[in-house]
């Protein structure tokens, strides 16, 4: 027997890997495409988008495995009940308990691994991120510059372009820059064969010094420029904005706890949450992967996945509830989980039931 259960959990684990990973994959893709799209606007720095994403993993983790484990369920028994696996294993007296409860044990490990990620690796991992956009923030654009690529950068109206830049980012090779004037009319264009950084170590401000270039003012549209050659200039470098990010999603649970603010106590009770949701989908899938041969391996994944959608729906929609003051804390978001743990049970035991129940009846009046 417990040959059978291994080999039952075996192909459950298998499936959710897989699954998983490819979600993992799709999630990721999208939100490092996002940041990219940051790093190419000059709004971050690109050597900190792995760092970012590394940082970012367990909070997607902590959403997937649930729900890569719903579809492995869904997958590996589907399977085994299409080529009569199940048949075999019903045949051989395991029961509907059984097949059950060895399931359930074996999700034991998924949900530690999400309350793990969820109370304590997540929130560590976003306050690394707030971290690094903090420092970004206040960074200055010439750290945020990419050789061979127009950006505009935090200082707003400035457009920089270099040809190349030396590995500490302090040399720069064919500079080209514009930005608008005071007046906000005119505009400025600064073209030099090479710059490099000045720090001024009595106040601290930084300046980029343009060698062998020439500056031109005026208004797009008139003849009048202004042309100015220097074989030496002096730029000052804005810094961006020097200010704290801070992502509630950083916050410790500890700190969650402590608080009386209706969101963080939202955001204490998700975290709680998504571990719960690991033994009722579990609970669910093993019902629903019940398919007939003649039905095909994929007849219930469209129903049980609207399902899974509507109780991770339910979640988000209690959780902004609670926020927002709407329902009270000890209700929180309980009432999803009973709603889905009773639709779990009947669906695993009320037919059973009413067929019993049934059986007397008719038992009862033959006699």
């Amino acid at each position: 027997m417990k040959i059978i259960f291994r080999y039952l959990i075996r192909q459950v684990m298998v499936n959710m890997v897989a699954v998983s990973g490819i979600l993992l994959l799709v999630f990721m893709s999208g939100r490092f495409l996002k940041y990219l799209a940051a790093a190419a606007e000059g709004k971050i720095a690109p050597g900190v988008l792995f760092e970012i994403m590394a940082y970012r993993f367990p909070g997607f983790l902590e959403l997937i495995l649930p729900l890569g484990l719903f579809i492995g369920i869904l997958l590996a028994y589907g399977r085994m009940y299409l080529e009569s696996e199940m048949t075999v294993l019903y045949a051989c007296g395991v029961s509907d308990r059984q097949l059950l409860l060895k399931t359930l044990m074996g999700s034991v490990a998924v949900m530690l691994v999400v309350g793990s990620m969820s109370l304590v690796v997540s929130p560590w991992g976003m306050e690394q991120v707030g971290r690094i956009f903090s420092e970004q923030s206040k960074a200055t654009e010439f750290e945020m510059l990419a050789p061979g690529r127009f950006q505009k950068l935090l200082s707003g109206g400035r457009v920089t372009y270099t040809e190349g830049l030396s590995d500490d980012k302090r040399r720069l090779e064919g500079v080209f820059i514009a930005e608008y004037g005071r007046d906000g009319t005119g505009v400025s264009i600064i073209a030099a064969d090479s710059g490099s950084q000045l720090i001024d170590e009595e106040t601290g401000s930084r300046f980029l010094i343009l060698e062998n270039g020439a500056r031109f003012d005026g208004a797009p549209g008139k003849l009048d420029y202004k042309v100015t050659d220097f074989e030496a200039y002096g730029l000052k470098i804005r810094s961006g904005n020097s200010r704290n990010v801070e992502l509630d999603e950083g916050i410790t649970t500890g700190q969650l706890m402590r608080s009386d603010d209706p969101r963080d106590r939202a955001l204490l009770h998700w975290r709680f949450s998504l571990p719960f949701i690991v033994p009722i989908v579990t609970l669910l899938a093993v019902r629903l992967s019940r398919v007939n041969p003649r039905q095909g391996r994929f007849f219930n994944l469209l129903p049980a996945m609207l399902v899974y959608v509507a109780y991770l729906g339910l979640l988000i929609v209690a959780r902004d509830a609670m926020a927002d003051g709407k329902v009270p804390e000890w209700i929180g978001m309980l009432w999803v989980h009973a709603i889905f743990l009773a639709f779990g049970l009947w669906l695993q035991f009320g037919p059973a039931w009413l067929h019993k129940k049934k059986v007397t009846r008719e038992g009862a009046a033959h006699a």
